[in-house]
């Protein structure tokens, strides 16, 4: 049964995230590396490089980190390993990826 709300929560998170992004339009030139982390950081570039919002989610849809970067580099030291929803805000722009520490 808890497979079965992680799964429901991942697929509403993703349906949710799809529907940003058609309203909002995806961030261009986006790119995040590495995926999976496994040194604690990881480096989110984009075409404008703004300063960017970033909220991650756990499967379950909790939010476990809200930050804003100014540059290319996230710390992610503080997060267990395991499987999460990346959302990256820059002006009015939306991108949502998974992303996987190890």
């Amino acid at each position: 049964m808890k497979h079965f709300y992680l799964i429901v929560s991942f697929l509403f998170i993703t349906f949710a995230s799809a529907q940003d992004s058609k309203a909002n339009g995806e961030i261009d030139g986006f790119t995040l590396y590495p995926n999976p982390v496994t040194d604690g950081k990881v480096f989110i570039n984009t075409a404008a490089n703004a300063p960017k919002k970033i909220l991650i989610f756990d499967v379950l849809g909790t939010q476990v980190l809200q930050t804003t970067i100014f540059g290319a580099e996230l710390s992610l030291s503080d997060l267990d390993t395991g499987v999460y929803v990346l959302r990256v805000f820059e002006k009015d722009k939306v991108a949502t990826r998974k992303l996987i520490v190890k």
